[in-house]
């Protein structure tokens, strides 16, 4: 099984033969390599670094920064291999972490239907890096059914009510991991206690970790039109790049369309990434006015892999829109298809397509996943670039530098998602109605600065997160 996947490493993933790109992985449109035959016997931790090494060597985008030789000799997983390995193109900020191993089963359930293990909510934390707070909670999932929703501030965990550990305590004692400690393992029926504060005053809730199909787009807030001083403007959150997001898009874009709406928000603010096919297909609905003769991206391997290299047109939909303007909300947990379909709109759009928020991640190079059956072993390799039709694709530092207009504008928590009161959503109206607004700088330092409480972008990300993690950042 080999499948093409663009993703943010800690913020990617992809199911059987398909093509992918952001934070994950999949998409059954695009590139399909012709895979190198493996042995599927052999699970021994030498047999599999081994055979890590050389799907390295043959695939790797970036060939001349891998180690003539290096021995797996002292590194006692794969993973610290793998990390050895591409050292020197992480130094120069091609591949932070992207390339990677994963599990089969566990990307492929993800992929299928957004399934995984937890508590079903995105945490971040405060500008201080000392409080945690709730981004958003999942419809379906435990902690919204325990009343934990956005802007809820969680001031302690534990397993009981008399074992309660502050969240200062724990951070100050084992910095931001002790947070993904205190949560548990990724297995259902893991329970935890949380002291919540938010308007409806401090309460301990009890929420234990259950099985859940993530809804890419929510039944709450992820498809509406919003009426701001007499535009009617068409509002999109897509949380991640899957295939059960398509319906959900099919269906707000014909309302669009039916109500005339040429101007719209699409929130891609927490999205790490997905499949390839789901971000071409969001493309594809804003691209009414596009022809089937425009390039939306291009997808570029090493020079001796080149007879897989692919362009992808635009290909309208009956419910696709012609938009005027579009205002793409990113942040730092944006991250490759969200920064694919960003950057495909900017050669057409020009200034009248902004990204409205802080910079994204910088990620505009994509994996193949290459398995080991028998072993469960999925290898995310770094193995193409990706590119708009103006053949810009040099985005590591992010696209707040490349695109052609930048709102800035604060995550503001103690609002809905999609709410016109929200910061961000705000700073979308504004840009579409023509206001005036303050350019984003590609600085990280400056991004992250905020003046107040509710203002806050950073996803609490763990060190080794699982397929939901990287393609739904802050997610636990």
């Amino acid at each position: 099984m080999l499948a093409l996947a663009a993703m943010l490493s800690g913020c990617g993933g992809s199911e059987g033969n398909t093509n992918s790109t952001g934070g994950g992985a999949g998409g059954a449109i695009g590139v399909t390599p012709t895979p190198t035959p493996t042995a599927t016997a052999g699970c021994s931790l030498r047999e599999r670094q081994d055979w890590a090494a050389a799907q390295l060597r043959e695939w790797y985008l970036f060939p001349d920064t891998l180690p003539a030789t290096l021995s797996a000799a002292g590194y006692t997983t794969v993973d610290s291999y793998i990390d050895a390995l591409t050292a020197t193109a992480r130094a120069q900020r091609k591949d932070r972490f992207f390339t990677y191993l994963t599990s089969i089963k566990e990307e492929n359930a993800y992929y299928a239907s957004g399934s995984s293990a937890g508590f079903g909510i995105r945490f971040a934390l405060d500008q201080t890096g000392q409080r945690l707070f709730a981004a958003e909670s999942f419809e379906g999932a435990p902690a919204l059914a325990a009343g934990i929703d956005r802007g809820a501030e969680i001031l302690a965990i534990g397993t009981t009510s008399s074992n309660l550990r502050t969240v200062s305590a724990i951070i100050s004692a084992e910095g931001t991991a002790g947070l993904t400690t205190a949560f548990g393992p990724d297995t259902t029926g893991t329970a935890r206690v949380f002291r919540v504060s938010d308007a409806a005053g401090t309460r301990d809730v009890t929420v234990a970790k259950a099985d859940f199909s993530l809804l890419p787009v929510s039944s709450r807030y992820g498809a509406k039109i919003i009426e701001d001083s007499g535009q009617r403007v068409g509002y999109i959150n897509l949380r991640t790049f899957i295939y059960t997001a398509e319906p959900a898009l099919k269906a707000a874009f014909a309302n669009f369309r039916a109500q005339g709406v040429t101007k719209v928000i699409i929130d891609l603010r927490y999205n790490g990434g997905g499949l390839v096919a789901t971000a071409e297909y969001l493309g594809d609905l804003l691209g009414g006015g596009r022809s089937t003769l425009e390039v939306f991206d291009y997808t570029t391997f090493r020079t001796e892999k080149a007879s897989n290299n692919e362009t992808r047109f635009f290909a309208p939909q009956p419910e696709s829109i012609a938009p005027t303007r579009i205002a793409f909300i990113g942040s730092g947990g944006t991250a490759s298809a969200s920064e694919l379909v960003i950057n495909a709109f900017t050669p057409y759009l020009h200034g009248n397509s902004a990204l409205i928020g802080t910079n994204t991640y910088g990620k505009p190079v994509g994996q193949i996943a290459l398995d080991k059956p028998a072993c469960d072993d999925r290898l995310r390799v770094i193995a193409f670039a990706t590119q708009n039709a103006a053949r810009n694709g040099n985005y590591f530092n992010g696209l707040a530098s490349t695109v052609e207009a930048t709102c800035r504008a604060d995550d503001d928590i103690s609002y809905p998602l999609g709410d016109a009161r929200e910061a961000s959503t705000r700073r979308a109206l504004d840009f579409l109605a023509g206001r005036t607004c303050s350019a984003i700088t590609s600085d990280v330092s400056a991004q992250s600065a905020r003046t107040t409480a509710s203002a806050r972008q950073d996803l609490l990300i763990p060190a080794a997160p699982t397929t939901a993690q990287r393609m739904v950042p802050g997610s636990f």
